[in-house]
């Protein structure tokens, strides 16, 4: 796995370990994310996407194996600030307008106040969003707050970027049209992605490859290789999207037909 973004060996993933209602969550995880990738998982509920995204964030600890993010210890990774996260809900603090909002991981790390709102001002034309700094969250749409939360993730410039699930509450068109936006950000930036989900179109239509976890503990039953080139809402009708869609459907019902 040498020259891994993230490298995961040999990864297991216990709750209350010992205990009457001990949890096997993951078990065997085995995967390399290569730099600039972008990649989804994708399972039944349950199967322990979203504690593998927290694996790969520091956020819990691996019950055995190892995860290593840019060559170093996850926890390391993360003390060097090396990824950002961005989660279902946006997360934003209602009493700081959209502007504070970006700079609030800028004013924990000591930034000046004019280097604070240079930033910010870049990443709100970055998330084209350029007229809304001196507004409220409350006053943006949730499409739009997911926009802002992705601009404070990516505002420090991580190297990685931890996405849980983050248009699951946008309803469809919505949803659609936030899934350019970030493939757009994505190219611009060049981060590296994982990117949970519950969609079979959305993982086709965002990633290179999709991670199918098979149910609790969860382990990976299949990756699937997406090569769509540059993607519109052209892609949408493309019989190859189509074709990358039926893959990762028919990798979920093997899994949950036990194959």
């Amino acid at each position: 796995m040498s020259g891994a973004a993230i490298a995961i060996e040999g990864v297991d993933k216990v709750f209350n370990a010992g205990s009457a209602d001990e949890v096997a969550a993951l078990r065997g995880i085995d995967l390399a994310i290569r730099p600039g990738e972008f990649v989804s998982l994708i399972g039944p509920s349950g199967c322990g996407k979203s504690t593998l995204l927290r694996l790969i964030g520091d956020l819990l600890t691996p019950s055995r194996g190892t995860v290593t993010v840019f060559g170093k210890p996850a926890h390391q990774a993360r003390l060097d600030q090396d990824y950002g996260m961005v989660f279902q809900h946006a997360g934003l603090f209602d009493w700081r307008r959209v502007a504070a909002n970006i700079e609030l991981p800028l004013e924990l790390r000591g930034w000046s106040k004019a280097d604070r709102a240079e930033r910010s001002a870049q990443m709100l034309d970055l998330v084209q969003l350029p007229d809304f700094g001196r507004h409220y969250p409350r006053q943006l749409s949730g499409g739009m707050q997911q926009r802002v939360s992705i601009a404070r993730a990516l505002s420090f410039e991580p190297k990685l970027l931890l996405m849980d699930e983050p248009f699951g509450a946008l309803d469809e068109m919505t949803r659609e049209h936030m899934q350019l936006e970030l493939l757009r950000i994505w190219r611009e930036t060049g981060t590296t992605v994982v990117f949970v989900t519950h969609s079979i179109s959305e993982s086709a239509f965002l990633s290179n490859r999709v991670v199918v976890l098979s149910p609790r503990p969860g382990r990976i039953h299949s990756v699937v290789d997406v090569d769509l080139g540059d993607r519109d809402d052209d892609t949408r009708e493309d019989p190859a999207f189509f074709a990358k869609a039926t893959e990762v459907r028919e990798a979920l019902r093997a899994v949950e037909a036990g194959g």
